[in-house]
Parts: structure tokens; C-alpha cells; sequence
């Protein structure tokens, strides 16, 4: 019995260390830099073994840097119906604990791109870690309700950091990637801090909805969207991907279009959820049609 309580305990603690690097935004930013790895080979396939390496080093700082989020921000989520579940506001994991698996999560990620890819992918990977980690969660979210815009540039860098993994430099079409990401990160973040509105005023923080109010927040939705849907246009107008990316960009598009149009004319809080979630399956399935286009031989 004393066994099983202890393996019990010690599963219940691992499984909180996992619930710290967030992996369902780690997933989709992982998945995101492994396309740019592919992406940025021309012809042919990117070495197994850098993708492996880049894979794992990517993924290891990006949760570490979600794990410095939820240490930083422990006292807002205590406060938040969203968030209050998470290991540091329910007492699973000490502060000291979570600094130290961040540190090591980090400092074996950041090592591993150095020694095992490459040089530039490793200060890429840490500026896009303060990027997140400081400059969002510590001086934008707390002060400005255009934090997501703003702090939306550390966001979008995940296919920038795959293709310098591979190529070992930063193109134009790697900056058209991470312009996709921008643009698409508004109308997605703000379509959750619409029916969680009150939730961020409960913590005290400056959402565009708190501060601007839904009818302003659902217009930036409907806006961004249509900026967003002219910017996935420009991987086909610049000859990076073909025809089936450009139908797959404009059937996505037009989809998450309607979806802001009815949640500009009329709101809901289920409809503003299946926004979110589907601004999640449009990014999977617009990269997942950048790398189907890639490989095809026409």
C-alpha cells in the first residue's frame, strides 16, 4: 500500500511538471517549427537528425518558457476560472521547484540547439524565450491590451526557429511564415478573451475586451481575420507554394471569416468558443497544406 501511494505521488507530481509546459500550445508550436524545417529544403528532406535535435530543443525551452509564465503569473491564475486548476495556484509544486525545472528544461533545450544544430537557432530560440517569458508576460500583458498584438512576435517565430535550424539562416519566406503566425494570433487569442472576459477583469488584466469592450474586441476579430487572410495569400503570389496551398488558404480563410462576420453581428459565448477552436485547426491545416504543396511534384 505504501508503494503504491508513493508511485501514485510521484506520477501525480510528473504529471504536474508536464501540466507546467503547457504541451497543447507546445504541440501547435512544435508542429509549426517542424514545418519550417521541412520548408526550407528545397528539394529532397531535411537530416533526421537535425529535425530530432531541433524538435527536441525547440520544444524543451518553449516549456520552459510556459513554465516561467504560469511562475510569474501564479498569482493571476489563482484568481482565474482558466487557470486556477494549474499546479502552482492548487499548491502541487513549491516556486522554487518550478524555477529550477525551468532552468534545467531551458538550459538543456538552449544546449542541445547549440551543440547538435546550430548556433543561430540557439539565440533565436532565446530571444524568443525572453520574448515570451519577459517582454509579454512581465511588461505587455499587465499594462497594455495590445499585449497579444504586440507580444505576438515571440508567437509566430516557431517556423522562423525550424527553418534556421535547417538552412541556418533566416529567409524571406521564414519571415512570410512567421507573418502568418502575427496576424493570425489576434482574432485567435481575442476570440478566447471574449467569453472569458470577466475572468480577466476578475485578475486585473487589460484585455482589449476589458478595457475597449466586446463590440470593439469582436470588430478587431472580424479585421484581423481579413488582414490575416490576405497575408496567407502571399506565399502563393511569391511563388513559394502552389495551387493546392492557395485553395486550402482561401477555404480556411473564408471559414474563419464567416466565423468572425457572425461573431461581430451576433455574439455569443459558444460561438466565440468555436472560433477558438477553430483558429487552432486553421493554423494546423494551413502549415499541414504548406507541407503537402512543398513535396508535390507539379
Amino acid at each position: 500500500m505504501k508503494i503504491a501511494a508513493f508511485d501514485a505521488a510521484r506520477a501525480s507530481r510528473l504529471r504536474a511538471f508536464y501540466v507546467l509546459t503547457k504541451p497543447r500550445v507546445n504541440t501547435l508550436i512544435v508542429f509549426c517549427a517542424v514545418i519550417g524545417m521541412f520548408l526550407a529544403v528545397p528539394d529532397g528532406l531535411p537530416n533526421a537528425l537535425t529535425v530530432f535535435a531541433a524538435t527536441v530543443g525547440i520544444a524543451c525551452v518553449a516549456g520552459a518558457a510556459a513554465a516561467m509564465n504560469c511562475l510569474i503569473e501564479q498569482q493571476i491564475d489563482a484568481r482565474m476560472t482558466r487557470t486556477r486548476a494549474r499546479p502552482l495556484p492548487r499548491g502541487e509544486l513549491s516556486p522554487a521547484e518550478v524555477l529550477l525545472f525551468a532552468g534545467v528544461l531551458g538550459g538543456f533545450g538552449l544546449t542541445l540547439l547549440h551543440q547538435a544544430v546550430n548556433p543561430l537557432t540557439m539565440w533565436l530560440t532565446l530571444a524568443t524565450f525572453v520574448g515570451y517569458a519577459v517582454v509579454y508576460t512581465v511588461l505587455l500583458k499587465p499594462r497594455t491590451p495590445q499585449n497579444i498584438v504586440i507580444g505576438g512576435a515571440s508567437g509566430a517565430m516557431p517556423p522562423v526557429l525550424g527553418w534556421a535550424a535547417v538552412s541556418g539562416e533566416v529567409s524571406a519566406d521564414a519571415l512570410l511564415l512567421f507573418l502568418i503566425i502575427f496576424a493570425w494570433t489576434p482574432p485567435h487569442f481575442w476570440a478566447l478573451a471574449l467569453y472569458r472576459t470577466a475572468d480577466y477583469a476578475r485578475a486585473g488584466l487589460p484585455m482589449l475586451p476589458v478595457t475597449h469592450g466586446a463590440e470593439f474586441t469582436r470588430l478587431s476579430v472580424l479585421l484581423y481575420t481579413l488582414i490575416l487572410f490576405g497575408v496567407t495569400l502571399l506565399p502563393f503570389a511569391t511563388r513559394m507554394s502552389g495551387a493546392l496551398y492557395l485553395g486550402v488558404a482561401v477555404a480556411l480563410g473564408l471559414q474563419f471569416i464567416r466565423y468572425a462576420w457572425r461573431l461581430y453581428r451576433d455574439y455569443s459565448d459558444a460561438l466565440a468558443r468555436r472560433t477558438f477552436r477553430f483558429s487552432i485547426a486553421y493554423l494546423f491545416g494551413l502549415f499541414g497544406a504548406l507541407l503537402v504543396d512543398h513535396y508535390l511534384p507539379w
